[in-house]
């Protein structure tokens, strides 16, 4: 995959609406080395998570850091990095308790808004080795897997905020439309 081919894609990209397919081969090299790019795009941009679609790359994985969230004066990110990553994720409990939160996207670069979903969450999904694992999760990170699991599904926030909240939002998402993706900046 070329550095060309390797953006983040943006609202309006028929890409972003396609369900990803599992990750059936753990022994890939260039699933690491996607994983990698990613990591610096997701770094770069000032994201805390990235989902495979997102970039292009329609297998179900996804990465995310909620620990690197304290921000300098100038509003960048700073603190300790904390990579996760999670393959072929599934939502497997949620919490009956939905919480509203604004949301933010890198694939909807100045879109915000206020979306509900459960609390807490129990996920499985696996690791770069392949093997199974279960994770309980709370807060910001039941918040961003839930995110990005949406994605691997071709499901948007503004999927999931009322209709009048949207139609607010139609203009900027009519822009958006307009320039599907944010060019990879230098080093990635």
């Amino acid at each position: 995959m070329s550095r060309e081919e390797f953006d983040i894609l943006t609202y309006g990209n028929p890409t972003l609406r396609e369900k990803c397919e599992p990750v059936e081969d753990f022994d890939d090299p260039e699933l690491k080395q996607q994983i990698d790019r990613m990591a610096a795009m997701m770094y770069e941009n000032d994201g805390i998570g990235l989902a495979a679609s997102q970039v292009g790359i329609m297998k179900r994985f996804f990465i995310c850091d909620v620990d690197w969230v304290e921000a300098d004066g100038n509003g960048k990110r700073i603190g300790k990095r904390n990579l996760r990553v999670y393959i072929n994720p599934q939502v497997v409990e949620e919490s009956p308790e939905d919480v509203s939160f604004h949301e933010g996207c890198l694939s909807l670069p100045g879109i915000e808004g206020e979306v509900y979903r459960p609390h807490t969450i129990t996920m499985r999904y696996q690791g770069l080795d392949g093997k199974i694992h279960t994770e309980a999760m709370t807060e910001l990170l039941a918040r961003v897997a839930q995110h990005e699991t949406d994605h691997l599904d071709g499901v948007l926030f503004v999927d999931r905020m009322s209709f009048v909240k949207r139609a607010a939002l139609a203009g900027k998402l009519n822009q958006l439309k307009r320039n599907n993706k944010i060019p990879a900046k230098a080093g990635v």
